[in-house]
């Protein structure tokens, strides 16, 4: 059985002639000479390395689809018929009082000062990719409105047209950093936070200077890698000067504007773009303490860490390392990866795919509480999509598990949002969309809503942020939903127990009781009555 079809994707514009193909090597099965094709192959024939890249920066998100061999399809979630867990003190449970609505989904992250969130998830980085600076009013507004929090990815300050350094290097004004944070703040309440994060770059900017000094944040993200990738973030550069100007802030660039050759073939137009890449990081314990008391002495009062599907070392010194430093909140991203631009070859290729890591990380957690360390709070990131897959992933996580991050599926809304407002203007609505009317009333159905909460200050919202608010509450009450079912009223009742695997493999790799044998012992208790 092969997990994945190479050489031939949407995602990267290629696909095979033959329906006939060589599972290994994604090659049609007869390759003729005079094929007109379209594989990868071909294509890298004659665009080179541009063929490593998912097809359309800047206008789309793309998710890696290798078929792993368990995943959290693997895993049903256990209902019961008696018990409710977890309802407010004095509340007698039973059939009027136990209703899903009663269900409380809100969670709380942090090592000592909390950041309370309505619904167990927050987003992914968006950072310096095209597509996350075009859509950041939604995605900002619309997170903030939810009650949930927003991740600023790296390299925003970076690539920022109006960045001014000073004479050592240092940010003295981004005016896209200052948009991202005042943005999310506008409506921000009691519920979610912005949070910046930081790479190699970042760091030597002085980004966290910068946003403690002028925007007085509560927490700062050091990165030290994502799901999609193994290698530092990527963006692609359009013209020459912008390539130049990127080069000269320290990045990597390529092929490098600075050659003759280079600026020869950008002007015969062989070069269609460039790269701009970060570098890799290195990490050491001693290193990392000293990152997180320096960011401290700052005055950031929550530190927070994402990591991506390395090996079973890495994550164990994420988590012991963050327990001795007291982080606030550990993000733990799986593979295969989702991303505005990564390789596509290494988002199906590399690391460790969420459902084995979060098996790692259980086993990882427990060995440490054991011995009486505690463990920081932890997210879990990697190709969720669904009210379904956070309940999986925060039960088997359990107690350890606060929230997931959710990439594409939190971004997609956005998209979908702005474009229902350009098709309205357009007189140009989609049939699946004007079934539901013609104006924004009729089609956002929880539209007047967020007008109850907000007033007239929703006209000013980009529909993109009434798109997240409405998704955000199709989770919370799909949410709500499978809790009840389980009997669970609060997310810190959520466990293990209420989880069942499907496959003896699933069992293996995350402990959780194979179909046939949970609750078996009380149920042939039962009948032994």
């Amino acid at each position: 059985m092969n997990l994945r079809q190479p050489n031939a994707n949407e995602a990267t514009g290629s696909a095979n002639r033959s329906k006939s193909v060589v599972p290994m090597s994604g090659l049609c099965t007869r390759c003729v000479d005079g094929c007109k094709g379209g594989c990868e192959v071909f294509l890298a024939s004659f665009r080179g390395a541009e063929i490593l890249y998912p097809k359309g920066y800047g206008e789309m998100t793309a998710g890696a689809d290798k078929n792993y061999p368990v995943d959290y399809s693997h895993l049903n979630i256990q209902g019961y018929g008696v018990g409710a867990m977890g309802l407010p003190e004095g509340v007698e449970p039973g059939p009027d009082t136990a209703v899903f609505p009663a269900v409380d989904t809100e969670t709380e992250y942090g090592w000592t000062k909390k950041v309370k969130m309505k619904v167990p998830i927050f987003t992914g980085a968006l950072g310096s990719t095209d597509i996350a600076r075009r859509n950041w009013e939604s995605f900002a507004v619309g997170t903030s409105i939810a009650g949930i929090t927003l991740v600023c990815g790296e390299n925003v300050c970076g690539i920022d047209p109006q960045l001014e350094l000073n004479d050592a290097g240092k940010i003295v004004s981004s005016p896209e950093m200052d948009r991202r944070i005042e943005t999310y703040k506008r409506y921000q309440e009691n519920h979610g936070e912005i949070l910046v994060q930081m790479n190699v770059e970042d760091t030597r900017f002085g980004v966290a200077e910068y946003v403690m000094d002028k925007h007085h944040l509560d927490t700062i993200e050091l990165k030290w890698g994502q799901g999609a990738k193994c290698i530092g973030g990527e963006i692609k550069v359009d013209t020459l000067e912008r390539a130049l100007e990127l080069k000269k802030r320290g990045y990597i660039v390529l092929p490098d504007p600075t050659l003759p050759v280079t600026k020869a073939s950008w002007e015969a137009g062989e070069i269609k773009a460039f790269e701009r890449h970060s570098r890799l990081g290195f990490i050491s314990r001693d290193s990392f303490m000293a990152e997180v008391a320096r960011l401290r002495r700052l005055g950031f009062e929550r530190i927070t860490l994402k990591t991506g599907a390395y090996s079973a070392t890495e994550l164990a010194m994420a988590i012991r390392w963050g327990a001795e430093a007291q982080i606030d909140l550990l993000t733990i991203d799986g593979a295969p990866g989702g991303t505005g631009m990564s390789p596509w070859t290494m988002m199906n290729e590399w690391g460790v795919p969420t459902f084995y890591l979060q098996a790692l990380t259980q086993e990882f957690c427990d060995t440490l509480s054991a011995r009486g360390i505690r463990v920081p709070d932890i997210a879990i990131a990697g190709g969720f999509s669904g009210e379904d897959g956070v309940f999986k992933a925060l039960a088997m996580g359990a107690p350890y598990t606060k929230a997931v991050c959710m990439g594409r599926a939190l971004a997609i809304p956005g998209f979908v949002g702005k474009n229902i407002g350009t098709w309205i203007a357009e007189g140009n609505l989609p049939r699946n969309v004007a079934e539901f009317g013609e104006s924004i009333e009729e089609i956002f159905g929880l539209y007047e809503e967020v007008k109850s909460l907000y007033g007239d200050a929703v006209k000013d919202m980009p529909l993109g942020a009434i798109g997240i608010y409405s998704f955000t509450k199709k989770i919370k009450v799909g949410l709500q939903q499978l809790m009840a079912g389980s009997r669970n009223f609060r997310l810190n009742t959520v466990g293990r127990q209420d989880l069942m695997s499907l496959t003896e493999e699933a069992t293996k790799v995350s402990g959780i009781p194979y179909v046939m044998d949970a609750y078996r012992s009380e149920a042939e208790a039962i009948l032994a009555e």
